[in-house]
């Protein structure tokens, strides 16, 4: 999978080049490239904002620079073009999962009060939220969409089994982990754990996935 980033701010996303997302960019997984949508602007200052028709708080990102830098980076429309924005499609694990199956994504990050309706018209294929709630910019929110996506590239994880019994992946929430020692400030590992009977393991393993999930998340249940 080949992952573009367009952005204001290029090197937040650093953060994801650490740990497994790390190594699997170096043994060619995927590959992730950040673009700085001021290079494209055309100003001779490198604005990339300006206040919006109507009035209103905040700035508005203008059209030119983003049209330009996103018709540059995939100028045949390869990738599918994600728009970061509180009004998109809310993240799920299986829209995760559809995401992983394409070949090249491009997620375009706005900040300020977002970007030219213009250009989500003319240049976005998808408008993706991760939450009911609003962030300074859009690219806190297009790392978590690309963590999330890039567990269901083959080998990023090593163990194709970690995304099979986590939460959400069969609509339940994960039941409890425990590992060594057995006995921790007085709290034992459950004994069922350690009897060696699987089929026990299972039922309690489901059994513990249905309570946590009707006390936190009852709605998972419908």
């Amino acid at each position: 999978m080949k992952i573009e980033v367009l952005t204001l701010f290029p090197e937040m996303f650093e953060a994801l080049n650490v740990g497994i997302l790390k190594k699997a960019q170096q043994n060619k997984l995927f590959e992730l490239n950040v673009t700085n949508i001021r290079d494209y602007s055309l100003d001779k200052h490198k604005k990339v904002d300006d206040t919006p028709f109507g009035g209103g708080a905040g700035m508005v990102m203008t059209p030119q620079p983003l049209h330009d830098a996103i018709n540059a980076v995939d100028k045949d429309h390869k990738c599918l073009r994600i728009y970061l924005s509180p009004k998109g499609e809310t993240l799920s694990q299986n829209l995760v999962k559809e995401l992983a199956k394409e070949e090249n994504i491009m997620f375009v990050c706005g900040n300020y009060e977002g970007i030219d309706q213009r250009v989500i018209d003319l240049d976005i294929d998808k408008e993706l939220s991760i939450g009911d709630y609003v962030l300074t910019g859009g690219e806190m929110a297009a790392m978590v969409t690309i963590n999330a996506v890039s567990r269901y590239i083959d080998g990023v994880l090593g163990n194709s089994e970690s995304t099979n019994e986590e939460s959400f992946s069969d609509g339940l929430l994960e039941y409890p982990q425990y590992t060594h020692p057995q006995v921790f400030e007085g709290l034992e590992v459950p004994e069922v754990l350690l009897s060696g009977n699987h089929q026990n393991i299972a039922k309690w393993r489901h059994e513990e996935q249905i309570k946590i999930t009707k006390e936190r998340r009852p709605d998972l249940l419908k």
